[in-house]
């Protein structure tokens, strides 16, 4: 379960991102953060990363290492907008490895929700966003996915 270090690190993140895409900051909701939870326990129970069937936008990351493996709430914030240096802002739209970074600044997601579950050895985060982005028509991607200022 994400303590509040890890909690307050994820949103900061998030939001000093989404600042500089001219992005509104997000907020938690209890809700989101109970389902990301659900979620990133059962990914744990798994052994494997995957999507859940949630109608609200997802990220996943999981990091393997020896015991006693650390994460910060930043670095698997980072880690999904490191993909900006794929995105072709001369043709907008929904690419599979920029799609964790387009929900991290998608403008119109409002609400973020954090689950993280871990055994030592292997950690998986789990981010939910409301509403959902990258919904997938270059129009959509064009008012949501703005260039950084």
């Amino acid at each position: 379960m994400a303590d509040g270090k890890f909690k307050q690190e994820f949103l900061e993140t998030h939001n000093k991102y989404r600042e500089k895409h001219n992005a509104p900051p997000l907020t938690f909701s209890n809700e989101l953060n109970s389902s990301a939870q659900r979620w990133a326990d059962e990914l744990l129970s798994l052994g494997r990363l995957q999507h859940s069937k949630t109608s609200d936008g997802e990220n996943v990351f999981t990091m393997y290492g020896s015991a006693g493996i650390t994460l910060t709430g930043k670095e698997a914030v980072d880690s999904w907008y490191g993909e900006v240096k794929d995105y072709k802002w001369s043709s907008p739209g929904f690419a599979g490895n920029t799609g964790h970074f387009t929900q991290v600044v998608w403008k119109d997601s409002t609400q973020l929700g954090v689950g993280v579950a871990t055994d030592g050895k292997k950690v998986y985060v789990v981010g939910q966003y409301r509403p959902a982005g990258n919904m997938n028509t270059r129009e959509h991607f064009e008012k949501n996915v703005l260039p950084p200022a």
